[in-house]
This record gives C-alpha cells, sequence and structure tokens, in this order.
C-alpha cells in the first residue's frame, strides 16, 4: 500500500525581493516522511489557488507548519501594528478555514507554531502578538548574539529551553506518558485568549499554553507552540508526536 499523503502548508515569501514563491521547511517534510510515514506534498497557502474541498480529496492529513509571518490581528478583532510585521492574509484565509472543515471531517490535523495559534484563532480565540511583553512572561523568541543577530549555531537555537506541564488528565499526558516535558522556543506571538472548543493541553513555566486539543474532534487535531519537526528523529518527545500523527493518518487513508 502506498503511503498515507500529508498536505503541509506553504508560505508566501519574495525571493530576491521580486519573485513571489510558496515555500515549507525541509525539516517538516523530513518529519512526515521520516517519522510519521507519510508522503508530504506542498500545497500552496493562497485561497485562490488552493482549494479546500479538492485538497481534503486529494490528502489523509494536514500540517499547519511553523511561518515568519504572523497571524493577521483582524481575525480576532484588533488593529494591526506595524512593529509586528509581516503579515501572509492568503495563507490566514486559507488555514483557518482548513483548521476547521478538518475538525469538523475528521481529517488529522497537527498545528505546529504558527499552525497551532491558527487553530486557536479558527476557533475564535486571541493571539498576542509579543508574548514576553506581558508580565511574568518570559523570552520565548530564539536566541541571539549580543549584537542582535539570530545564533549561527541552530543545535543553540532549537536546543530545549523550558518545561511544559501537560494537563492531568489530557491527551497529551496519555500520549507522551509523562506530565512534564521540555521543549524547545521560537516564537513571539502566542495565545492570548483560548478559542471556543480550544483545550490547553500543556503550559510553559511563564503560563504561556504549548499545547492545544480541539474538544469532540472527531479525529487527530493537536498543535503545539515548539518546533516538534526540527528533531522527531531524535527526540522520544516530538518523535512521539509525529508517530501518534501517522498513525492517524494511516487510520484514514483512502484504500
Amino acid at each position: 500500500m502506498a503511503r498515507p499523503l500529508v498536505g503541509v502548508i506553504g508560505n508566501a515569501y519574495a525571493v530576491e525581493d521580486r519573485f513571489t514563491v510558496q515555500m515549507a521547511g525541509e525539516r517538516n517534510l523530513r518529519a512526515i516522511a521520516d517519522v510519521a510515514g507519510a508522503l508530504p506534498l506542498v500545497f500552496a497557502g493562497q485561497p485562490e489557488i488552493t482549494d479546500v474541498g479538492d485538497l481534503l480529496n486529494t490528502v489523509d492529513g494536514i500540517l499547519l507548519t511553523g511561518a515568519r509571518a504572523n497571524v493577521h490581528p483582524s481575525h480576532f478583532g484588533v488593529m494591526p501594528v506595524a512593529a509586528y510585521e509581516p503579515y501572509d492574509q492568503g495563507r490566514d484565509s486559507l488555514a483557518l478555514t482548513l483548521a476547521r472543515v478538518c475538525v469538523e471531517q475528521g481529517v488529522p490535523l497537527f498545528g505546529v507554531c504558527r499552525g497551532m495559534q491558527e487553530m486557536n484563532v479558527a476557533f475564535n480565540g486571541s493571539l498576542h502578538p509579543e508574548i514576553r511583553e506581558l508580565p511574568g512572561r518570559m523570552n520565548h523568541r530564539m536566541p541571539r548574539l549580543q549584537s542582535g543577530e539570530i545564533h549561527p549555531d541552530p543545535t543553540v537555537v532549537f536546543a530545549d529551553r523550558h518545561d511544559v506541564t501537560l494537563k492531568a488528565d489530557g491527551v497529551f499526558k496519555q500520549l507522551l506518558g509523562r506530565g512534564t516535558i521540555r521543549v524547545n522556543s521560537l516564537h513571539g506571538q502566542g495565545i492570548l485568549e483560548l478559542g471556543e472548543r480550544v483545550i490547553a493541553e500543556g503550559i510553559a513555566e511563564d503560563g504561556t499554553i504549548e499545547a492545544i486539543s480541539i474538544a469532540d474532534a472527531p479525529g487527530f487535531a493537536l498543535g503545539v507552540q515548539w518546533h516538534a519537526e526540527y528533531d522527531p528523529q531524535t527526540n522520544p518527545i516530538n518523535r512521539r508526536l509525529f508517530q501518534a500523527f501517522g498513525e492517524a493518518l494511516s487510520a484514514r487513508q483512502r484504500p
């Protein structure tokens, strides 16, 4: 039997500030292929290019990846601020619709970083554009040098940086077999108010929501704030998440 197909959302990007492309990080693709046991298929994060119905008739699940752009604040009733750009409104429009339809139809859905944030907004939740600005919160952004440049060593950038306490009777604790995990941290925007049906499954030391599930979802519908795609080949926490996603894909795979 052929491997399940996973749709991986693309992000708008300008090459040389002139050529518009849709791109997806290779680590996402490798995580799907190596650990979930599926075939990744990148699709355009643009509603005028990608029809949700046709897409879901083709793939067995969806991965909403992380991205440089923030979710546009108009989707949760807040005025945009130039300091929190860039935005990718094409991806917003497609991803928010896609998240709701996937849950409704039981299509396996895994949201990573921005993908988790999109899931929350899709169910009428809100985000804060810079979570470290809230009282008592830590800096969740990637490590930088004193010069302000991003640290050149990816093992430092993606190193586990804080603990996450999992909901006592939650999906993640059952799936991972432990109550506390340690994760990487590379985000500015984060969940402010939970959406309808969105359950906080994991909380960081400073109160930041790091993992979610969707209540009464008929299929796999989980999101994580950390970059689980970075090292699931070697990290047992992230490996189990992608394995569980793969199991859900296989269970739904078309003959």
